[in-house]
């Protein structure tokens, strides 16, 4: 089986579970055990009005290919199984991955590429990366506008989040709370995510109506996204954007996974 970036219908290489409570398709990569639920293309309006300065404007963003999206942060056991490796502060099986910087993260995407691909079912077409910070917040949203991805209310961010209302100071299982309408877990709050951009406060100006867009600029600074079991309601907010020095480790940042064609 392979990845193919020529069909609308890939496959992707990984053993197939069927589909989620939502419909959507999900995998597991043999190697890693990592889940991973298909994504279709799609255009969303990304940022928010209501947030911080580097979230606006607002603006159209198309997202012209399929893509697989990890169904939670990778965690402690995924990230060993892959690394040999384990860097948490919070020790769990289950719990998500931390104190991974940015080059780690990117680091684990290309082993598990490697390691995939020596299995023979992944084809070379095909790569494991951080998502973009458009593919992210797509994803987070799940077609919801609002300012999470279950609605205006803060108040019910407990039932779908680990935040620093009802973290106890510390990371919590993966997939415990509620998941998005697509059937992804902790998109808000456990641990903030590493994304693929180098962050630019102005970058949403630049890019309007965007088809793929990702910022691929030298910089010192590393998107991440979603919130963390030690920030507020407001920090974990879809269009919400926050930074970090890609060579530290912080035990309040993790990341996901994605699988999509390799970007040329």
């Amino acid at each position: 089986m392979i990845c193919d970036q020529e069909s609308n219908a890939p496959h992707w290489g990984l053993e197939a579970l069927g589909p989620n409570s939502s419909g959507r398709q999900r995998y597991r990569s043999p190697v890693s055990g990592i889940v991973l639920v298909e994504i279709p293309p799609g255009a969303f309006l990304m940022g928010s009005e209501e947030g911080d300065a580097d979230e606006k404007p607002v603006h159209k963003v198309e997202l012209t290919k399929p893509f697989l999206m990890g169904e939670t942060p990778v965690t402690q056991e995924q990230y060993r199984a892959v690394t040999n490796a384990t860097p948490s502060y919070f020790r769990g099986e289950a719990l998500p991955v931390e104190r991974v910087g940015w080059y780690g993260a990117l680091r684990f995407g290309v082993k598990l590429t490697e390691l995939e691909r020596k299995s023979g079912l992944l084809s070379e077409r095909c790569e494991f990366r951080l998502p973009t910070e458009a593919e992210w917040e797509y994803c987070c949203r799940a077609g919801a506008k609002t300012e999470y991805n279950f609605g205006e209310d803060e108040a019910l961010l407990g039932i779908h989040a680990w935040f620093s209302s009802n973290s106890g100071n510390k990371t919590h299982l993966v997939g415990t709370r509620n998941p998005n309408a697509w059937g992804l877990y902790d998109m808000h709050g456990n641990v903030w995510e590493w994304c693929q951009d180098a962050y630019d406060e102005a970058f949403y100006a630049k890019c309007l109506d965007a088809v793929d867009p990702v910022n691929n600029a030298d910089c010192a600074l590393r998107v991440t996204r979603g919130g963390s079991w030690c920030h507020n309601s407001r920090h974990c907010r879809s269009a919400c954007r926050r930074w970090c020095s890609p060579d530290d480790p912080y035990n309040r940042v993790g990341f996901r996974v994605v699988l999509s064609p390799v970007i040329p």
